[in-house]
């Protein structure tokens, strides 16, 4: 169907070409066009909230992945939550709140299929972009089902500060273990410790990191969960402890190496250790999201987990905004609102 004249303008940025390095404003179009009509089986969504995340960087390369990479010309591809204007699809009516892949762009018409009713009325819409989505689901998964951390344990978190890692280390706390952080500057690591109940938290823009491990973790290092690679990982893998269990949930530090990427070159500790290193990928638990949504909830409820939102206004700045991802300027999840 075509646009019609009185539908709301659509601001969206599209993918013009393949990012080298850290991504800039250039490798986006920025375009406004009416928004599309609803065909059947369809629905226009108003987007309220958009997430930025570090695997939008990984989506914008051509190289095989878990997911298609965003074609050249396509709206960038990001998770969000919105309204809904117009329905043509069972199941959804206006005035409806959904979550879903719904792009940077500020109306988004998408199929119904993949996108998902919220309950605003357990949390601000937000919310389901970070602690109740798909950060808090990364967390949760991540954590309990891979790292397997036993009350007692040290488990150990990089990206301390950010959507996923602020959850790791309080998730780790509630089931009895050791939580030492590695976040960049003294704010960060005093908000870890101070505001969310981290045992302690490595600077690593100041700190050598492999020092501050060995006084952390006396014991050695029984999980270590992994976002951002690199000399950091390198640093976890000299002290690991029998048996140890690494969760390798991202490597931001590499993502925009595309020619060198540095793997681990301590990882005949995993020999030695009889450790393991597992990757994974959060949608692999798409059918047990209720579970980690309800038990989550239910932690925010009784005040034993704290969240952070980091939501940052004006939609034409959104390159600059999704570059703070890199530079490590947000606390919290990074959400931007149109």
């Amino acid at each position: 169907m075509s646009p019609t004249t009185n539908q709301p303008i659509n601001r969206q940025f599209r993918l013009a070409e393949r990012p080298q390095g850290v991504p800039t404003a250039g490798v986006w179009d920025y375009v406004e066009e009416p928004a599309r009509s609803p065909d059947e089986g369809e629905m226009l969504v108003k987007v309220e909230y958009i997430s930025l995340d570090p695997a939008m960087r990984g989506w914008m390369n051509a190289r095989k992945s878990y997911i298609e990479p965003v074609g050249i010309g396509e709206v960038m591809r990001a998770g969000a939550v919105g309204e809904v204007l117009d329905s043509k699809a069972d199941g959804f009516a206006p005035g409806d709140k959904v979550y879903g892949v719904l792009g940077v762009q500020t109306h988004a018409t998408v199929p119904a299929r993949g996108i998902h009713k919220i309950d605003a009325t357990l949390a601000p819409i937000q919310r389901y972009l970070g602690a109740l989505g798909m950060p808090g689901m990364t967390a949760y998964f991540g954590l309990l089902d891979i790292g397997r951390p036993e009350p007692g344990q040290t488990v150990v978190v990089s990206g301390a500060a950010g959507a996923v890692g602020s959850l790791v280390g309080q998730i780790a706390k509630i089931k009895g273990c050791r939580a030492i952080g590695i976040a960049g500057g003294p704010d960060k690591c005093r908000w870890v410790v101070e505001q969310l109940g981290f045992d302690g938290c490595i600077d690593y823009k100041s700190e050598d990191v492999y020092q501050s491990l060995k006084q952390h973790c006396p014991d050695g290092v029984d999980v270590y969960f992994d976002n951002v690679g690199g000399d950091i990982l390198d640093a976890v893998l000299r002290l690991l402890a029998m048996r140890a269990r690494i969760v390798i949930c991202g490597a931001i530090s590499q993502y925009n190496n595309l020619d060198q990427v540095r793997g681990p070159a301590n990882y005949m500790s995993l020999l030695v250790y009889r450790a393991r290193m597992e990757g994974f990928v959060v949608l692999d638990y798409a059918q047990q999201y209720s579970r980690g949504v309800a038990e989550i909830a239910k932690w925010i409820g009784e005040g034993k987990l704290i969240v952070k939102e980091d939501i940052r206004d004006n939609f034409e700045r959104f390159p600059e905004i999704f570059g703070m991802l890199f530079k490590g300027d947000n606390l919290g999840k990074l959400i931007m609102k149109p």
